[in-house]
């Protein structure tokens, strides 16, 4: 990713301010690391992790240019889980700014998530769509409206990010494309008991009896509830106890 004239820009610095985890991911697996990615003038990706008690006391230096995503994954290497099981906190500069803050929200993680996809995908194609350049007010819109699947204003992550990135790189933006990915059931004998997914969004699963039902989408699907760490990738799936 590249940014025009950079040189042109000073970077300031931000204090980081993270969402509260999800009561299930917290209550479950205790407090996070975080992996935070973000852009510097030269447009090159850094990357940091730090541990719960560093992430209270977090800055980073950003260029004061354009739209500039910042993304924040949270992991728990305690329980082998490392950053992306689970989806991401973020921010788009400047419009999550206040202050000398860059406020990070699980809504902004999809935003932030699509951007850096776009990038990727506006290199391979023909350089034309670079991702600062979208419409990121309006795009924001789309999810506090009526206008978009039902599934995907409540759970966006159900949308497969990298697809559309490549083909609003290769022709534009559709909203219309914005569809929950598929997904396919399996069966899987687990404890019947009240699941909770790597999507802050994702409603929990109740199972009150017989062999749980996952539907599991490409990539690897992690669930977690009392009894475990359920890892599923499409037919191998594999439960760590705690």
């Amino acid at each position: 990713m590249q940014f025009e004239n950079c040189s042109d820009f000073l970077p300031d610095r931000f204090v980081v301010t993270l969402p509260q985890l999800p009561e299930s991911w917290g209550g479950l697996l205790g407090e996070p690391s975080w992996r935070l990615e973000w852009f510097n003038s030269e447009g090159i990706k850094q990357i940091t992790n730090v541990s719960p008690t560093e992430a209270a006391n977090l800055e980073i230096e950003i260029p004061v240019t354009l739209a500039n995503p910042v993304t924040a994954w949270p992991f728990w290497p305690e329980f082998n889980l490392v950053p992306g099981h689970f989806r991401p906190a973020g921010a788009l500069f400047p419009y999550d700014v206040s202050g000398n803050n860059i406020v990070l929200s699980w809504k902004a993680g999809v935003d932030a998530v699509f951007y850096k996809e776009i990038g990727d995908a506006n290199r391979a194609a023909d350089g034309t769509r670079h991702p600062a350049h979208f419409d990121w007010p309006r795009f924001r819109e789309l999810f506090e409206s009526d206008i978009l699947n039902d599934a995907v204003i409540a759970d966006p992550w159900l949308v497969d990010w990298h697809q559309e990135a490549e083909r609003t790189a290769a022709s534009g933006f559709d909203r219309r494309r914005l569809a929950p990915q598929p997904g396919e059931p399996l069966s899987i004998p687990v404890p019947a008991s009240r699941w909770y997914g790597n999507s802050p969004f994702a409603a929990p699963l109740a199972f009150e009896g017989g062999i749980p039902e996952f539907n599991v989408r490409p990539g690897i699907n992690v669930w977690i509830c009392e009894e475990g760490i359920l890892k599923i990738d499409g037919k191998t799936w594999v439960l760590q106890k705690y």
